[in-house]
């Protein structure tokens, strides 16, 4: 009997301040007991389409070349050390991610009404955002958050969601998203997914992202993209960052949380930014700057420095052409292969003369997809078939 229990039999049992009507026991996460799951089945065929990780065909974690020529060079450097980075981040990585989102020749960047912090990864950016905005946002208090219908948990407590996935069509539902943008109380923060929408794979059109902007400026909404996936949608950088940078063209003032995660494949690394970019005007250096200020406490407050290792791979790649170009091919070789797996999967199942559409599985986009399946067909399949 340890000295513990033995003081705590003579004096009387301490019972504990977090009993379970206090603290009751929590949901597992679905994605991750999914992996659990998938974990324990002991198939040798299982198939993992859970997490989204990209894999190569024997379904193991892939390393782009361009970041293990990084990783080699910073591990071959003498100078390398393990010092606490600045509480914005690395410099050296923050302005080029600011780059890769906004664009190099981005007029926000030149008149400096931008700034950017690193984050863990987009989750870790979205947090950073939200903190920022509950504090300074005045509207925040009284307005709601608006999310797609689906999300997921890692956005945030959902006040209030609008319609996004057409269930008969598996693809936008345009009208019933515009509809709640418009319905929704003005000055709300909406949550918009620049690309590769997670978890549907659906986007809308660049017409559809030109009506969304009028409804959310006639209403003064304020915009708030989430960008885990550029570059990895459709191998195209440029591309897949044009609902943002379309928005800053129209003026508006608006947060990005930016993930390098997917695109880099660093996914336990967790490298990411939050951007803040002011509508263009005679104060907006001088705004960009105080909001560049209370990040920086609020980062203090959080986590107080962003790590180090991740950031300097991205920042290696993101800072040196040769392998910022070797890059830009790893994204097409994995896009084009996603799209390609789509496109076979699509055409086998059309084959078979499986009952329903399935055009939706190739005009969807990036790695996720909504089949369309109900809960009991997803049972089966797993049960019978281990995916």
């Amino acid at each position: 009997m340890s000295s513990a229990v033995q003081i705590s039999e003579h004096f009387g049992r301490m019972e504990s301040a977090f009993a379970v009507d206090v603290v009751p026991m929590a949901p597992e996460d679905p994605l991750f007991g999914l992996m659990a799951q998938y974990k324990e089945d002991q198939d040798p065929k299982k198939v993992d389409l859970g997490i989204g990780a990209y894999r190569d065909d024997n379904a193991k974690p892939v390393i782009l070349s361009s970041v293990k020529k990084a990783d080699d060079r910073l591990r071959s450097d003498p100078e390398l050390n393990h010092e606490y980075l600045p509480i914005a981040g690395l410099p050296t990585f923050t302005s080029a991610a600011q780059k890769v989102i906004l664009g190099a020749d981005s007029p926000a960047i030149k008149e400096k009404r931008a700034t950017a912090v690193q984050s863990i990864s987009g989750t870790g950016a979205l947090r950073l955002g939200s903190a920022f905005l509950a504090k300074f946002y005045q509207k925040s208090q009284k307005w709601p958050v608006l999310l797609s219908s689906p999300t997921w948990a890692n956005h945030g407590h959902p006040l209030q969601t609008y319609p996004y996935f057409d269930k008969k069509t598996k693809g936008l539902d345009f009208d019933g998203m515009i509809a709640a943008l418009d319905s929704a109380p003005e000055g709300s923060i909406a949550v918009l997914h620049a690309c590769a929408h997670n978890p549907t794979g659906v986007d809308p059109t660049r017409e559809q992202w030109e009506q969304i902007a009028k409804t959310v400026r006639a209403k003064k909404h304020f915009p708030f993209f989430d960008c885990a996936y550029q570059g990895f949608a459709s191998g195209d950088l440029d591309r897949d960052a044009w609902a943002v940078r379309y928005f800053i063209d129209q003026g508006f003032e608006l947060c990005i949380a930016q993930s390098f995660a997917k695109n880099l494949g660093l996914y336990g690394e967790r490298v990411g930014c939050f951007h803040f970019v002011t509508s263009p005007g005679p104060n907006a250096q001088d705004t960009a700057a105080r909001v560049a200020s209370q990040l920086a406490i609020v980062q203090r407050s959080e986590i107080s420095n962003p790590p180090a290792y991740g950031a300097r791979i991205a920042s290696t790649i993101l800072n040196d052409w040769a392998l910022f170009q070797e890059w830009t091919e790893n994204l097409k070789e994995m896009s084009g292969r996603i799209m390609e797996m789509r496109r076979r999967l699509r055409s086998r199942l059309e084959e078979l003369g499986t009952p329903g559409s399935w055009k939706a599985i190739t005009e969807q986009i990036g790695m996720f997809s909504f089949t369309g399946l109900t809960e009991e067909q997803v049972l089966k399949v797993r049960k019978d078939a281990h995916v």
